[in-house]
């Protein structure tokens, strides 16, 4: 079974704590956050993960481009993320493929559960970040634990030229 999250960009941006703040001043640092922390997502999960941002809010016609292995859709002028997601749920639908739907628009939720979607709140989505990210870190403090920093026993002298010597240091 494969698996399919459809992301509705600017509501997890307007939802998150984390992303919240960063709309204010660059919109776009909320944008390519919420993209790198889909691309988490998706490494730890292996679901494809699509990220749908309206294009009212970025001029020009319809784009669709890869950014961290995460698929990034801006829709045509005159067109919402909501109804591209609509329209998403029904086109990428089958017998093995199990869509989920990333928005807390209560209308929208209706529509895609309608054709069978799965459907997660923003929150929700926040929480599973977490978890996920909770879960990376210890994996990568565990893996950091586990190896020896060198092979050789080197005196903290040693270590500090050596470490000079590869920044380019003298």
């Amino acid at each position: 079974m494969q698996n399919i999250l459809l992301v509705d960009g600017y509501n997890m941006i307007g939802a998150w704590s984390e992303l919240r703040p960063l709309r204010e001043p660059h919109f776009e640092d909320a944008r390519d956050r919420l993209i790198e922390r889909m691309a988490e997502y998706k490494a730890h999960t292996g679901w494809r993960v699509i990220v749908v941002f309206d294009a009212h809010l970025v001029p020009g016609t319809e784009q669709l481009y890869i950014q961290h292995a995460v698929e990034v859709l801006y829709t045509r002028k005159n067109e919402t993320a909501d109804e591209r997601i609509e329209k998403l749920s029904n086109e990428l639908k089958g017998r093995k493929i199990q869509i989920h739907v990333a928005t807390s628009d209560m209308t929208e939720q209706n529509v895609v559960f309608g054709h069978g979607a799965l459907r997660k709140s923003a929150r929700e989505l926040e929480i599973e970040m977490q978890i996920i990210q909770s879960k990376i870190s210890s994996k990568v403090k565990e893996s950091t634990d586990e190896k020896p920093a060198s092979r050789i026993k080197l005196s903290k002298e040693v270590e500090l030229q050596f470490e000079k010597w590869r920044r380019g240091l003298k």
